[in-house]
This record gives structure tokens, sequence and C-alpha cells, in this order.
């Protein structure tokens, strides 16, 4: 059978398992009434894709190499999280994970010649990576799942301030990360010339953190808008249709989602060029620390990449919440 037995075992397994989490949800209701019962109980239907859906995720990262075990692992706690308290949340970490995956495998024999780490480029990602691409997005929305409960809601900051303000900092922290995987992955095989340093406005070799092009910029662009496209549709087949009727236009939604990750993918670059070693060896591949050999090309070695991400992520979830709180249309 070849272990093709192992995706059906974990998705029957769901089963049981979401039945046993309604089952301890009904029983908290009683104990620790909200005043709103109706909104305090989950659906068992919600348990269940909100654990199928993540195990069916992760299974199919595993059998692509996506992930590492420790990554799927982790990666199924974050996807339940972000069901359970709201599918748009769900699609938005589909979206940035399919899409940055397929960006790290894109012409992966190029990235070979001058990156010196390319074991990572496969596109298998630990449960370090998934923390720092994954982890404030889960923190949003368990206030969300705290303040708001679990449903869907449209974007309105005049009746829903809360979870529009908690929407639109999840969806922003994902277009961050796919804005910054784009540019980095995408932009340094697709651009004829080398880049150029956003801190000395040099040109540096490629794979250079904070090193910038055009194109890169682009893509950077096209990768938020990707996300933000995933929400917006989400949201106009999820959220009840009385409520839409109500609520401002979503569409702009998408625009957000391509400035974080336009703005995201800039600061990532300015962090990274500050804080973050680059050096070139003597084989001429880019290095993130200083050694034997090696030519010092920008950068102090303060951060790593991880750390760049997570911080801009964090950065674009605050930041883009109070941008759209003062530009949002209104009906």
């Amino acid at each position: 059978m070849n272990g093709d037995w192992m995706p059906l075992f974990f998705c029957g397994l769901s089963i049981p398992i979401s039945l046993f989490m309604w089952l301890g949800n009904v029983a908290f209701s009683k104990f620790w009434s909200t005043g709103n019962d109706e909104t305090a109980v989950i659906p068992p239907t919600r348990w269940l894709f909100s654990t199928l859906a993540p195990i069916a995720l992760m299974t199919v990262a595993l059998r692509r190499r996506s992930v590492s075990k420790s990554g799927a692992a982790l990666g199924v706690v974050v996807a339940f999280t972000l069901s359970i308290a709201s599918h748009p949340f769900f699609a938005s970490l589909v979206v940035f994970f399919f899409s940055s995956s397929r960006a790290t495998k894109f012409r992966a024999q190029l990235k070979r010649k001058f990156e010196h780490d390319f074991k990572e480029g496969e596109g298998q990602r630990n449960w370090v990576q998934v923390l720092c691409n994954g982890g404030m997005a889960t923190q949003l929305a368990l206030l969300y799942l705290i303040d708001c409960g679990s449903g869907e809601r449209a974007i309105d900051f005049a009746r829903e301030y809360r979870s529009s303000w908690l929407g639109i900092a999840v969806m922003s922290a994902f277009a961050c990360c796919n804005g910054d995987t784009w540019s980095s992955e995408l932009g340094s095989v697709l651009s004829s010339r080398d880049p150029v340093s956003i801190i000395s406005w040099r040109r540096v070799p490629r794979g250079t953190n904070g090193g910038v092009s055009l194109i890169g910029v682009v893509v950077s662009l096209l990768g938020g808008l990707l996300v933000g496209f995933g929400y917006f549709v989400t949201v106009r087949y999820t959220v009840d249709a009385k409520m839409l009727l109500v609520s401002p236009p979503q569409w702009p939604i998408v625009l957000y989602g391509g400035l974080a990750g336009l703005f995201g993918s800039l600061l990532d670059s300015v962090l990274g060029g500050l804080l973050q070693y680059s050096g070139i060896n003597e084989k001429g591949k880019i290095v993130d620390s200083p050694g034997k050999g090696v030519r010092h090309v920008s950068g102090l070695r303060i951060l790593d990449n991880h750390s760049v991400n997570l911080i801009s992520s964090i950065v674009m979830g605050v930041t883009m919440p109070l941008l759209a709180l003062k530009f949002w249309p209104v009906r």
C-alpha cells in the first residue's frame, strides 16, 4: 500500500476528534453562559470542517514536500484555529501557503547558483517558519474567537468594529508574508539584472538581504492582492446575504491585501538590509554568517530571516486596520 492509507486514516480520525470537541463546547457553554447561547455553541459541522480541512491541507502539503513533519504538526494547529474562528481567515492561509510554496520552487535550478542554504528553498517549511509566518495571524484569530465568537462577518467598522479590525489584521499578516515571499523567490529569478540595496542603492548580488528590484516590487503587490482576493471571495460566499446588503462595499479588502504585500515586502527589505548579515563566500553564494573566505556585503548579524518575517507581519497586522478604518468607503 506504500503509505497511501495514511491520508484516509487521518481524515477518518477527524470525525471523532471534531465530535469530541463539539461535545466539550456544549458542556462548557452550560457552565460558562454568556447570555448568548446561540453564538456560544459552535455547530458540529463547523467543528468537523475545521478539523478535517486542516488535516487534509497538511496531508497534501506533506505529500508534496512543502512542509516538514514538525511544520505539518504546527500547521494543523494554526489552520484549525483560523478555520474555527472565521473561514476567510482559513482561506487567506490556504492562498498564502500554496502560492508561496509554488513561488519557492519556481526555477529552483537558478536559485541553487546563488543561495548557499538552498535546502530550505525546496519548500519544506519547518515549525519555526510556520510559527513566524502564521503566529501573528493565529494570535489575532484567538482574539477574534474570544471577543467576537466563531463565524464570518463583513467588514463594517460602524456595526462590527472589532471583528472588522481583526479580520483586516489577519488578512494583512498573510498578505505581508505572501508579498515578501513572492518578491524574494520570484524577483530574484525573473529580474534580468542584480537587485539594488534598499539601504545603499548600490547593486548587490542576487539573494542579498535588502536587495530589491522593480519586478520584485510588482510581484509583492500581486502576492498581497491574491491573498486579499481569496479573503474577499470567501466573505462573499460565507457571510449572510442580508448582512452584506447593509454593509459597506467589501472589494477594498483586495486593495488592502495588495498594500500589505507591497509595504510588508519593503519593510522586510529594510530590516534585512540593516539587521541581517549578508556575505558572499568563495563559491559566489550568499551566506548569512561571517566565516573564512566570506566577504561582507551588507547588514549586521542581529536578526535572522524568520525574525524579520515575524516583525513585518506584526507591523502590517497592526497598521493596515488603522489605515482601513480611516479610508474604508461607506454606503
